[in-house]
């Protein structure tokens, strides 16, 4: 590992994520070939910065709708950015509810699924089994289906298979918040190990007071912008006046204050992202790198018709060379 990467262990720049919204799937189909012109675009993410140094704990906050699951979303993999550049250094582990379990395996089955895909052999599994059982508390439950289970039985599930596996980078998305007191006192425990580690730990949660304690630096996610990311009493103090004034608001002004930002969120375009780099004085070839389209969504109607053609050629081509033999 280079001594620049070891400076940290997650750095973003730009990440964007843009979803289209269609009414019908026919009118999805329709614009993936001739274009998104009758695509509704929502920018949940516009353009989000951030470096994460080893040992960060860092708070994810920002009212609901906000962009942060979709931004862990990213993080781990499960959906690709719009554009924007990130890297990753280490092993990520999630802990979310329903995150990853299979409703129709039972728990021990799921820990043996989850751990086989994390690498381990069956009989590394077998000797971790009897440890992550006992810490979730499931008892004769571990053997029925994860269907049946409530939703504070799956997040222990899901937080003990997790945390065993003894990731890089931990990330925490209001997993403590299900299921008995108990349990949550435990698995913050674990989380204080995480940190005495020196892990890197993503923590999303809407109990400030529990970011307060255990984060070192605080995001603020706001309608898909970064409204703030730094120590966490400087942030989360920015944060916690703000959700005030909203409480502050009557109904028919907090309906307008919201209804202005999500209509900003469809009309961003990636011009307005250039545009701010280049205030900043950003290189044009890193802007270009940072700027350029990424995901499904980036393909335009050129290129899915020249790799459409593409395809069939060559499977005109098989037809072809199978019937000449």
């Amino acid at each position: 590992m280079s001594e620049q990467e070891e400076q940290y262990t997650v750095r973003a720049k730009g990440i964007t994520k843009n979803f289209q919204l269609f009414s019908t799937q026919a009118e999805k189909l329709k614009s993936i070939f001739k274009g998104n012109t009758d695509a509704a675009d929502f920018w949940a993410l516009r353009g989000i910065n951030f470096d994460i140094e080893p040992g960060d704990v860092v708070g994810i906050v920002g009212t609901n709708g906000s962009g942060k699951s979709t931004l862990l979303n990213i993080l781990s993999g499960v959906i690709p950015q719009t554009s924007g550049t990130l890297e990753i250094n280490g092993s990520i582990g999630v802990v979310a509810i329903n995150e990853g379990l299979n409703w129709d395996l039972t728990g021990r089955e799921n820990i043996r699924l989850k751990q086989l895909m994390m690498g381990m052999t069956n009989k590394e599994i077998d000797a971790a089994m009897p440890d992550i059982i006992e810490f979730s508390e499931l008892g004769e439950f571990i053997d029925q289906p994860v269907k049946d289970y409530s939703s504070g039985m799956r997040s222990k599930l899901g937080f003990s298979i997790v945390t065993h596996n003894d990731p890089d980078i931990l990330i925490v998305d209001e997993a403590l918040s299900v299921g008995d007191q108990n349990f949550s006192k435990k698995a913050l425990g674990k989380i204080r190990e995480f940190i005495a580690q020196g892990k890197t730990i993503f923590f999303v949660s809407h109990d400030l007071e529990q970011v307060r304690e255990f984060t070192n630096k605080v995001m603020w996610i706001q309608y898909g912008e970064m409204r703030d990311f730094g120590a966490t009493k400087k942030v989360a103090d920015e944060y916690q006046a703000f959700t005030a004034k909203l409480d502050q608001m009557s109904e028919e002004e907090r309906t307008a204050f919201v209804n202005t930002e999500k209509n900003q969120q469809q009309l961003f375009t990636i011009e307005q992202l250039q545009d701010q780099f280049a205030i900043q004085k950003v290189p044009e070839d890193e802007v270009r790198e940072v700027t350029k389209l990424r995901s499904f969504e980036g393909f335009n109607s050129f290129s899915l018709w020249v790799s459409l053609l593409l395809i069939i050629g060559l499977m005109v081509l098989v037809i072809m060379r199978g019937y000449g033999r």
